[in-house]
């Protein structure tokens, strides 16, 4: 039987994807519209995605627990349902609590449990020594997405206004997504035979080779729990305020607003190949060089953003800095792959997020409340390259990794 496991990568693109493309990326585009209709303020509806991201960190670890026991491809499928149920809701909100409520639950459980910490554990349940390729390949999606959706939802909400672009959002989630997980996931290649990066079938009479199940008490005391957790919280609060304020960074600097938003696209284009590249470099070099590396370039594009004034250089820039930006979501379940394995993926992955979100949100505010204090971006991308400097210290540390292999019979943590 051919292996399975590329057509389980084919899934968790489409699955983050959407979950990102429908509801992050095409967010700004339906906030002109809400505002227009409903008369709600800009900060209020921006509030949404800052209560969708609060609501994803509390729900994250137990979501992720339930993925290492129950079936990953029943959990993308109820997902999948409870996200289009989201949007379904959210075109019939008639009052800015009742949309609020809608990003601060079904849509946060939804996303979540069809997209990134369930495509990610797919993947990770896949491929071994592959892992990082497999998961740069799925993770495009997300960087796709940011090509893709906003021209679209631009022309979705023109044509048809937001409430019924947000009910085709619902059909869409329900038409593309629930059949592909249902009718294409497996859970784990031994459910079909097969084994992980599609190697051969161990002889019969070979030792079984057990993975250490680990507790929560026992990864929160885990040094390579923390040092994974917080260099991605620091690289991520820097990279997403950048991602957030370059086009007001470039409006500010004089370029009119077609070539500030292209240099966004030039960030995601990037990002697209730094997926699959760092992917590709953390299979054969190992995943804390990568992540150096990752962290390296996006602090030399922030430095740059720094010095640069005109477009072709700041275009440069961006194509540096998002290259090394598309690491970063692929490396993260590389680095928890290698460390906590397949059979705690899920728990590890959700456990981090409690803690990582108050420190990645904390980037956009920072920088928009510098800007508005002096009139530049100056202080906030030297803070920035500063965490990136710190991340990479931390990366630096000796003993990252834990012991994955049951210790012995009788003795793996429980």
């Amino acid at each position: 039987m051919k292996f399975q496991g590329w057509r389980m990568v084919g899934v968790a693109f489409l699955a983050d994807f959407i979950a990102v493309g429908f509801l992050f990326y095409s967010f700004g585009v339906f906030i002109n519209a809400i505002e227009a209709d409903m008369g709600w303020t800009r900060s209020e509806i921006s509030w949404a995605l800052a209560v969708s991201n609060l609501a994803t960190a509390a729900a994250a670890p137990v979501i992720g627990r339930l993925l290492d026991r129950v079936s990953v491809r029943r959990m993308m499928s109820v997902g999948a349902l409870v996200m289009a149920a989201g949007f379904l809701l959210l075109s019939q909100a008639r009052t800015l609590w009742q949309f609020l409520l809608v990003f601060g639950t079904v849509l946060a459980v939804g996303s979540q449990s069809m997209g990134h910490l369930s495509s990610a554990k797919l993947v990770a349940n896949w491929f071994d020594a592959r892992r990082g390729t497999a998961l740069g390949i799925a993770t495009m999606g997300i960087s796709l997405s940011g090509l893709v959706m906003p021209p679209v939802a631009t022309w979705l909400v023109l044509q048809t206004g937001w409430r019924t672009s947000f009910a085709v959002y619902a059909a869409g989630t329900l038409l593309i997504v629930l059949p592909a997980v249902w009718w294409g996931v497996v859970d784990r290649p031994e459910d079909v035979g097969q084994q992980p990066d599609g190697a051969v079938r161990p002889a019969e009479d070979a030792p079984p080779v057990t993975e250490r199940t680990w507790s929560s008490g026992a990864m929160l005391r885990e040094p390579a729990f923390w040092a994974i957790a917080l260099p991605f919280s620091i690289g991520f609060f820097a990279n997403s305020a950048i991602l957030t304020h370059l086009v007001p960074h470039a409006r500010a600097l004089g370029l009119d607003a077609y070539r500030a938003a292209l240099l966004l696209s030039f960030v995601a284009g990037a990002g697209v190949a730094g997926k699959v590249a760092f992917g590709w470099i953390a299979d054969r070099l190992g995943a804390r060089l990568a992540v150096t590396l990752s962290m390296g370039l996006q602090l030399a594009g922030t430095l740059l953003l720094l010095q640069l004034t005109s477009f072709a250089p700041l275009a440069a820039t961006g194509v540096v800095f998002g290259f090394g930006m598309g690491g970063m979501v692929p490396l993260h379940g590389t680095m928890v792959g290698e460390v906590f394995g397949r059979a705690s993926f899920g728990k590890a992955l959700g456990l981090m997020r409690p803690f990582q979100v108050p420190i990645h949100a904390a980037g956009i505010p920072f920088a928009g409340i510098v800007f508005e204090r002096t009139g530049h971006y100056t202080f906030a991308f030297q803070t920035f390259v500063g965490a990136y400097a710190l991340a990479i210290t931390v990366l630096g540390v000796q003993g990252w990794r834990a012991r994955r292999r049951a210790p012995g019979p009788g003795r793996a943590a429980r």
